[in-house]
């Protein structure tokens, strides 16, 4: 399966009888997937169907939907004209016109004037009715798939990059492990001349004890099972990528292992060589983690 962001658009238009019908479809980042809905008047009912689409097709995002209906020109609603309230209105304005209180009014003004032209609404049928439901819902489908493929369009990008990022945290957890500064029997050996000093600068301290307390401090300051685990993580990752679908709170949860590793190697560290590779590891690693919020 593709790997797939939660940021898209779509739109989708279609005729059903008499009306022009459009969806629009939103989506943006979101912790879990929540749908927010606009219907136009009469077509209410299909929010419980629009959810359940919406939910076989998305796992996570913000998505707005929004679904909008026009009659054509031609299927402009019939209407009867007022003939007693228009004769009514013609004589008053006659004697107002003759009276010089008015000039003569015209032929939009009169037909303006609410009351003198009723619209007829037949209201549609049960049949007309299912079917308007009917279409508007496979229209929804069809929206819907180009908001999967737009998704899937951006997850596309951000797979490269997120690849790239992965294949950085690589190298710089390869550079750490070729620093001669981190390796064990380095340590120990400084650890070692540092005891030295102390004994020759201070001879009453006990030798025994400062030699265990260094073999502590040394074996603290390995950083080869931290190594190891970057590693591990770094393999589970590029797992993820390869097999796609949702798979975003699961690399989310690996961007805070990672971020975990490197803010231990720092705090291990006893050399500016390493600190610096520890250092450069976080911010690759905030980066990873930042495009991986855009995934469902």
């Amino acid at each position: 399966m593709p790997v797939t962001s939660m940021t898209g658009f779509a739109r989708a238009d279609g005729v059903t009888g008499e009306e022009t019908l459009a969806w629009e479809l939103r989506s943006v980042n979101g912790k879990g997937l929540e749908v927010r809905l606009r219907l136009p008047q009469g077509l209410e009912g299909l929010e419980a169907d629009v959810r359940r689409m919406v939910a076989g097709r998305l796992s996570r995002g913000n998505v707005q939907v929004s679904l909008s209906a026009r009659r054509g020109e031609a299927a402009a609603p019939p209407f009867t004209i007022n003939r007693e309230m228009l004769d009514a209105v013609l004589r008053l304005s006659d004697e107002l016109v003759r009276g010089g209180h008015a000039t003569p009014p015209s032929a939009d003004g009169l037909l303006a004037l609410r009351g003198v032209i009723d619209v007829v609404e037949t209201p549609p049928t049960t049949e007309a009715l299912a079917a308007r439901s009917r279409d508007a819902l496979a229209l929804l489908d069809v929206a819907l798939d180009g908001l999967v493929d737009s998704r899937r369009t951006e997850g596309a990008q951000l797979e490269a990059i997120l690849r790239q990022r992965i294949d950085e945290i690589e190298a710089l957890t390869m550079r750490a492990e070729a620093d001669p500064n981190g390796s064990l029997g380095v340590i120990r050996e400084r650890m070692a001349r540092q005891v030295a000093d102390l004994l020759q600068a201070s001879p009453s301290l006990d030798p025994a004890r400062l030699h265990a307390e260094a073999a502590l401090i040394a074996t603290r300051a390995d950083i080869r099972e931290e190594l190891d685990r970057l590693h591990a993580h770094v393999a589970a990752a590029r797992d993820l990528l390869t097999g796609g679908g949702p798979i975003g709170r699961r690399l989310d949860f690996l961007a805070q292992e990672f971020n975990r590793e490197s803010n231990t190697l720092c705090s291990k560290s006893n050399a500016a060589s390493l600190t610096a590779i520890g250092l450069e590891l976080k911010v690759v690693v905030d980066q990873f983690r930042e495009q991986v919020q855009n995934l469902e």
